[in-house]
């Protein structure tokens, strides 16, 4: 597995205003929208292209498009919902699944309760969107559930990172034989008792949307 944590100024700086315990959610949402468009630019470099002949206003030329299977992009559900939009700016014609997962706060296990995804992801790149790769089992959990259907290439975008998170995503994962990576705007410093991390921003998803009653 491979981790890629994105230096650049304006990650950095969106980074600050979303860790902000003053920024509110409609400016929260803006915020992670731009920042996972900013993610998305790295995440897919690696995506599949194929050669394609164009003719332009001058000449003929080769260019390239993307390869079919199209991409696929699963946000976890609820909070990876807030990633989609800035993720498929740039992969409009990426194609967009869905994955429910719910952690147990005593256990810190995740469990699925909601998928929509085709039955078959043979010969598929992935792009899974979650913002916090904090204990890391959510995350373990998903990419499995996508390896399981047949996906041969795994790249998740999140907004931060947990070095306990990282390591148990790797020691889960040896033993596949695919590609797995990892893009995050920051790698912080821990987690905390309650497994969140630290300084990290919250909880994303009451961030993102509001704490239902």
């Amino acid at each position: 597995m491979d981790t890629l944590v994105v230096d650049h100024p304006l990650v950095a700086h969106k980074l600050t205003a979303l860790r902000d315990e003053r920024t509110d959610s409609p400016t929260f949402r803006r915020l992670a929208d731009e920042l996972v468009t900013l993610l998305a630019y790295e995440a897919t470099r690696d995506v599949r292209v194929e050669p394609s002949e164009i003719t332009t206003p001058v000449s003929p030329t080769t260019g390239v498009r993307l390869s079919s299977p199209k991409p696929l992009v699963v946000p976890i559900l609820r909070a990876g919902l807030g990633m989609l939009d800035g993720m498929v700016r740039l992969l409009p014609t990426a194609e967009v699944g869905f994955l429910g997962m719910v952690r147990n706060e005593e256990t810190l296990q995740a469990s699925t309760y909601a998928e929509r995804l085709p039955d078959d992801l043979s010969g598929r790149q992935c792009y899974v969107l979650d913002p916090m790769l904090a204990t890391g089992g959510t995350l373990a959990a998903a990419i499995r559930f996508l390896v399981d259907r047949g996906a041969d290439h795994i790249t998740a975008v999140t907004l931060l990172c947990a070095p306990e998170g990282t390591a148990r995503l790797e020691q889960e994962l040896a033993d596949l034989s695919i590609p797995v990576t990892v893009v995050t705007a920051a790698m912080d410093e821990r987690l905390n008792e309650q497994g969140y991390i630290v300084p990290g921003l919250g909880d994303a998803g009451d961030r993102l949307y509001g704490v239902a009653d």
